[in-house]
């Protein structure tokens, strides 16, 4: 048992018989590893996974099909089928929610423009969701 880490929680990481692993209480390596691992430094906090413009895509994606539901529509796309509806009702809310969702997308590209250009910081994902445009269903 070759020991790398102790981890706050008074488990420890060690490497066994050439693989990770975690050793926690009861375990019968544990008594070994808490004798000899009282010095070690703590387990370093692993990077952030840097965020992507798929996260910000699907993001925006699970708001506008969200928005969607308020309506019990099963899906953004779902709702901009009723375009042409003979209900006028569904038109209505179709037209006025296709209008709103590529708002939505033309507000999402213009801020990537501004992050790529230097205009304006990164935002988080959640950041971006609550800038988005708010839908204005029809009465």
């Amino acid at each position: 048992m070759e020991l790398q880490f102790r981890r706050p929680d008074g488990s420890f990481v060690a490497i066994v018989n050439g693989l990770p692993y975690h050793i926690i209480e009861g375990d019968p390596l544990y008594a070994e590893a808490e004798q000899a691992g009282q010095d070690l430094p703590f387990e370093p906090v692993p990077e952030p996974v840097p965020v992507t413009l798929d996260d910000f895509r699907r993001a925006i994606q699970a708001h506008i099909d969200a928005t969607a539901s308020q309506r019990s529509y099963d899906s953004g796309i779902t709702c901009a089928s009723y375009v042409g509806s003979t209900n006028p009702t569904w038109a209505a809310e179709a037209a006025a929610f296709t209008a709103w969702r590529d708002t939505v997308w033309t507000f999402a590209h213009d801020e990537l423009a501004k992050v790529e250009g230097g205009q304006r910081p990164q935002p988080t994902v959640d950041a971006i969701i609550l800038e988005l445009p708010g839908m204005a269903w029809p009465a």
